[in-house]
């Protein structure tokens, strides 16, 4: 019989993994900066209850998210200034997560946190706005898609 953490756990995964299968890419990176807000909270709480090993797993997941999620989605040749300037804003990021977790530094850890809440404002903002854009090209390709079977 499963624990229920493990219940919970593997429930969360599911539900993970079908918001993932089910998103488009404007909701991905959506989805990038809030694990990454939310693996800042878990390591401010970490740093607070002084569970070292959880803090360092938590800012662990941040950094991956923003290096590897955030930072590796950016697509220089057509993002031109802004993705550059996003870039090093995230490389900022890993390298002020990385400095929290050496000296348990809270202040480092807000730091980060505000910058990728505004980041996901303003992503999140413009979400009205791509949808609109997207929903003509959909309709656009669809007749073609049913007329050719």
């Amino acid at each position: 019989m499963m624990k229920n953490s493990s219940a919970i756990s593997a429930y969360n995964r599911v539900g993970i993994e079908s918001s993932i299968t089910a998103a488009d890419p404007h909701k991905l990176i959506s989805m990038l900066y809030q694990g990454a807000l939310q693996a800042i909270t878990n390591a401010k709480n970490g740093i607070l209850r002084n569970d070292i090993p959880g803090k360092g797993a938590s800012i662990s997941k941040a950094m991956a998210i923003i290096g590897e999620g955030l930072h590796a989605s950016l697509d220089k040749s057509v993002g031109g200034e802004l993705a550059q300037n996003l870039a090093s804003l995230y490389d900022y990021m890993v390298y002020r997560l990385f400095a929290a977790n050496l000296n348990n530094d809270v202040v480092a850890l807000d730091e980060v946190s505000r910058l990728l809440s505004d980041l996901k404002d303003a992503w999140d903002s413009i979400r009205p706005i791509v949808m609109q854009t997207a929903a003509p090209a959909q309709k656009a390709v669809a007749p073609l898609t049913y007329g050719s079977r």
